[in-house]
């Protein structure tokens, strides 16, 4: 346990742990390592939890071949395909989740990108957001250039999303259509046009320890500051449709040793939450603070009362991090 300490300590003076220390973590006593985790959580974020809800603002046919995707036109699967939703139905859900105390709302699309005349769309919705109902916009509308970032930055959008999936190793491993450098591309695109960024991955990819480190690693060096860890659900009709699911042992031990890389992130619980008999609540003390809640993209959520209880039990409160 002397190691585990010692590694917690040179966390706690902003000290950076090295991959070889992060594996040597990531084998440590389970309870240990999430406890010290839990501290330099409290340490660097306080009681601070950042909640979000995600829209899933344009369904289905997407034209990359990802495999874990039930949108993915590659696949045959059971999920909804529609064009962009209307104004009025994203604007009615901006306001629901608004009244239930979420301060964060993601509008997320499928496909590779959307095209301009989509990205025009959608700016004049995120103003009629910011002025009617004033929360927080963040945008997952894949691989867009400075430009297009920048109309969503004028619009009110503050926050991108764009999860970097898995290791660059492991990524041509799960995607063949784009790589693991047109999404850095386009995470510092969206940094270069003043937006805040939201990257992270899915776990059970068919991906090692090793793998899992070396994307915390990646996101450490693109400084990303919110960070969604999924976990794979595995969708029918996707070519992991077979994969194991996870332990919650598993997932708590990613998280804490995410916690040891990213010390001041909020580290955020999304897809998948719900294979966790628990529903992630022991991660909430392992060094994750943050969650995507109500429904997912095309699996179902939690409602947001009851995530929202779950926070006060905890003892966390409601607040946007990492702005």
């Amino acid at each position: 346990m002397e190691l585990l300490e010692k590694l917690t300590e040179k966390v706690l003076r902003k000290e950076k742990i090295t991959k070889d220390e992060a594996l040597k973590l990531y084998d440590m006593p389970l309870e240990e390592l999430c406890g010290a985790a839990d501290r330099i959580r409290k340490h660097f974020c306080k009681d601070g939890f950042d909640i979000c809800t995600i829209v899933n603002g344009k369904s289905g046919r997407c034209s990359e071949n990802c495999k874990y995707c039930a949108q993915s036109s590659f696949y045959h699967t059971s999920a909804k395909e529609y064009s962009l939703l209307d104004k009025e139905e994203i604007l009615r859900q901006a306001r629901y989740n608004a009244q239930k105390g979420v301060l964060r709302y993601s509008i997320v699309t499928s496909g590779k990108k959307l095209p301009d005349k989509e990205v025009d769309e959608m700016c004049d919705i995120i103003k009629e957001i910011r002025k009617t109902v004033g929360i927080s916009v963040c945008v997952s509308f894949g691989l867009l250039n400075k430009e297009q970032f920048a109309k969503l930055k004028e619009a009110g959008a503050s926050r991108v999303h764009n999860n970097l999936e898995t290791s660059r190793r492991n990524f041509p491993n799960v995607c063949t259509t784009h790589t693991f450098d047109d999404k850095i591309q386009a995470i510092q695109a969206a940094k270069e046009a003043g937006l805040t960024v939201c990257s992270g991955g899915i776990l059970g990819l068919g991906e090692t320890v090793e793998d899992r480190i070396d994307l915390a690693l990646s996101l450490r060096e693109l400084e990303i500051k919110s960070v969604p860890i999924n976990l794979l659900n595995p969708i029918p009709g996707t070519p992991y449709e077979n994969n194991p699911v996870l332990s919650e042992e598993e997932m708590r031990r990613t998280v804490a040793v995410f916690r040891f890389l990213l010390p001041e992130a909020s580290l955020r619980l999304a897809g998948g939450r719900g294979l966790l008999k628990d529903k992630g609540e022991s991660c909430f003390c392992s060094g994750a603070n943050a969650v995507i809640s109500g429904d997912m993209l095309t699996t179902s959520g939690y409602t947001i009362d009851s995530d929202m209880k779950l926070i006060k039990k905890l003892g966390y409160k409601a607040e946007l991090c990492n702005e």
